[in-house]
């Protein structure tokens, strides 16, 4: 587990949520934060966040959106345990387990309403990273198929996935929707207009039916290049970055 020396105490959306981090590992950066945004989910409803890690995702949504059950999966232990710390720091309920989405805990053997996911998106080439905990949570030791195929499992009829990946996981992902999920749609995210969509967040409903579409490209800087210390979000993007605003309404 995580010693206090070991972690900074960080503000998400714009202060209404402080979470541990760890100094060394897998740091949550603007992807978790633009994933909850993504959600639209509804109080009342059921949440499965997939490889939770420290609970950024899954809180972020619970702070927009009130009433939601909250349950997370989590393969490191220590992780897991940062997850849960988090969550009663912030007065939120959040079940969080510690298992491999391979083989998921009986307990979690029921129907979600959204299961969301960030899955570690760097190749198994190239040099692993020296923290064990940061490298687990980048590279990619499981595939995207098997991420998709333990959300179509667990979503409840009509249910909602919703990843946010690497713009080169996508084709993998398609096809693992293939005949499980359908109604896909495409966010390209885009760090400045012009710029490759580096990043993408896919959103896939089961039983859906509606014909697969690529939308218009979410971008999150304004002008042609970062000039000053101070940040230069869009408008948009500062909302949902700072003050927790939707993004879900792009993929209406």
């Amino acid at each position: 587990m995580f010693s206090p020396d070991d972690l900074t105490d960080d503000a998400f959306l714009g202060g209404k949520l402080q979470l541990w981090q760890p100094k060394n590992g897998y740091r949550a950066a603007t992807d978790p934060v633009l994933l909850a945004a993504a959600v639209a989910a509804r109080p009342g409803q059921s949440v499965l966040g997939l490889g939770c890690g420290a609970g950024t995702a899954s809180l972020c949504l619970g702070a927009r959106v009130p009433g939601l059950s909250l349950t997370g999966l989590e393969l490191q232990a220590d992780y897991a345990d940062l997850a849960r710390q988090n969550a009663a720091r912030n007065a939120k309920e959040f079940d969080v387990l510690v298992g491999d989405l391979r083989q998921i805990p009986n307990v979690l053997k029921r129907d979600f309403d959204h299961v969301i996911a960030n899955p570690p998106y760097y190749s198994n080439a190239g040099t692993p990273s020296p923290n064990a905990g940061r490298d687990a949570a980048l590279r990619v030791n499981t595939p995207i198929a098997d991420w998709v195929n333990c959300a179509a499992r667990r979503l409840a009829p009509s249910g909602w996935l919703t990843m946010i990946m690497a713009t080169d996981c996508l084709p993998e992902a398609v096809i693992a929707c293939t005949g499980k999920l359908g109604s896909l749609a495409v966010l390209p995210l885009a760090a400045r207009a012009g710029q490759p969509n580096l990043r993408i967040i896919l959103q896939a409903r089961k039983g859906g039916r509606r014909a697969f579409r690529l939308l218009a490209p979410f971008v999150l800087h304004g002008g042609d290049g970062h000039d000053t210390d101070r940040d230069s979000y869009t408008p948009v993007a500062k909302g949902i970055l700072r003050d927790g605003a939707n993004l879900s309404t792009a993929f209406k």
